[in-house]
């Protein structure tokens, strides 16, 4: 794998059912053999510049696999240009080719890789989480409007403080853009709310196929196995017997991985809390030497 020589995270998922649906109902004209990230790969680096420089060597690497959008190969930059939500990654689709009998089936498959840092990451993770604890959901701007104001002042302060970049409010002077997020947080205790999660804990394996199994309640089942096959089978049979869970399949090298890449499952938002704490100073001309 190319990522052996990083220090990157590495995790590879199957589009969640329920995830599926949505996305079919939001988007009237939507194949589902059409979908561009019902699988996916998902890459986490410590910069921006690790970041790039991979995805470079990605594109500059020979393999039969055809980037979707190669004519406008940045078309899917989140980075350079965040979503007005504050989400910040990019995203590359590829479309699948294989020459073996044995995955004709599969070639012609959507394939989505995802590149985020650990900042970017800390953030997505938190707005998942938000959806699941309100009755909002600030990923697609649904619900109340203040929620999805305040994750995206946060992914300005993430931006600004740890990355030297801006998000989704770049004029916004530093200390207002403190003063509202802090405004905002004190009408809705979204802090708070996240600090106080508790943390499914998954116990060490070393398998590399893993089920997430969500309950409406917010608990989590954690699946391991060391075969593929084995884990599908899993997976097809929990969704029949738990049709209103969030049941998702993974893979990733170790417990720990899976931790990082899905902190969302595991309701695990502490770095993010942390990292808009220190932010918040740090903008604020407050932080401690």
């Amino acid at each position: 794998m190319r990522t052996r020589e990083t220090t990157a995270k590495v995790a590879q998922r199957l589009k969640r059912k329920s995830t599926i649906y949505d996305k079919l109902q939001r988007e009237r004209d939507m194949q589902l053999a059409r979908m561009d990230d019902i699988a996916g790969c998902r890459i986490i680096f410590r910069s921006i510049k690790q970041l790039r420089q991979f995805r470079k060597s990605i594109h500059e690497a020979r393999f039969n696999h055809q980037l979707r959008h190669a004519e406008n190969p940045d078309k899917y930059d989140y980075i350079a240009r965040p979503k007005p939500t504050g989400y910040r990654g990019i995203h590359d689709i590829y479309v699948y080719d294989v020459n073996s009998e044995s995955g004709a089936g599969l070639k012609g498959l959507y394939v989505e890789i995802q590149y985020r840092t650990l900042i970017q990451h800390a953030w997505a993770t938190a707005v998942e989480i938000v959806g699941v604890i309100t009755d909002s959901q600030p990923k697609f701007q649904k619900g109340d409007p203040r929620i999805t104001d305040a994750m995206s002042y946060a992914s300005e302060i993430l931006a600004r403080a740890h990355e030297s970049m801006t998000s989704a409010h770049p004029e916004m002077p530093d200390e207002e853009l403190v003063r509202t997020f802090l405004a905002l947080d004190g009408e809705l205790g979204l802090l708070e709310s996240l600090r106080r999660l508790n943390k499914a804990k998954a116990e060490n394996s070393e398998s590399k196929n893993f089920i997430l199994d969500s309950a409406p309640d917010g608990s989590l089942e954690v699946h391991s196995f060391r075969d593929a096959t084995e884990a599908l089978r899993k997976l097809f049979q929990l969704e029949q017997e738990k049709p209103g869970n969030d049941i998702v399949l993974v893979r990733a090298d170790s417990t720990d991985d899976v931790r990082l890449a899905f902190r969302n499952y595991f309701q695990d938002a502490r770095e993010f809390v942390r990292l808009v704490e220190t932010g918040c100073a740090r903008l604020s001309g407050r932080e401690r030497e």
